[in-house]
């Protein structure tokens, strides 16, 4: 069974990918409130809308001042269903092996995360645990923290 792949923005402009084994799933994850972004930890996502969805006829009309625009070109690519599908479990191999890898440092998180943020501690990859409230915090003040999914985790909150 094939994963779908659907672009989800928080409430906070972030951008991210999500991948369910169908749009129920999606849907069941939203409702249940267990979506949430990987930047900020907010759980209003949306979806958003995929390119063949979207509604670009006006870009095929006659050329006009922005006609430029829609003639630069860039890199694209279109693996095989195949080759997708090994590059995402190799991506989710090297997500695990670093949450694995990672100084677990229990409830202690955000606290550890700002001494490191502000050069108190050993620059060092950390996991452990931290409400949305605590994760919010720490985007305010500027540290990058990432919500580990729990299809990931193998230590905490199972």
């Amino acid at each position: 069974m094939g994963l779908k792949v659907f672009d989800l923005q928080c409430e906070n402009g972030h951008v991210f990918e999500g991948w369910f084994r169908s749009n129920e799933d999606y849907e069941q994850q939203l409702d249940n409130g267990v979506l949430s972004c990987p930047m900020c930890a907010s759980t209003q996502i949306v979806k958003q809308l995929s390119a063949p969805r979207l509604n670009i006829s006006h870009l095929r009309e006659s050329p006009g001042p922005t006609a430029a625009s829609t003639q630069e070109k860039q890199a694209v690519a279109a693996p095989t269903e195949k080759e997708l599908a090994e590059i995402q479990a190799r991506l989710l191999q090297q997500i695990r092996k670093a949450v694995q890898n990672a100084d677990d440092v229990g409830e202690q998180f955000a606290q550890e995360a700002r001494r490191i943020h502000q050069g108190e501690a050993k620059e060092r990859s950390i996991r452990g645990v931290a409400s949305s409230d605590e994760l919010h915090e720490l985007h305010e003040e500027g540290i990058d923290v990432v919500p580990i999914p729990t299809f990931l985790d193998d230590d905490h909150l199972h």
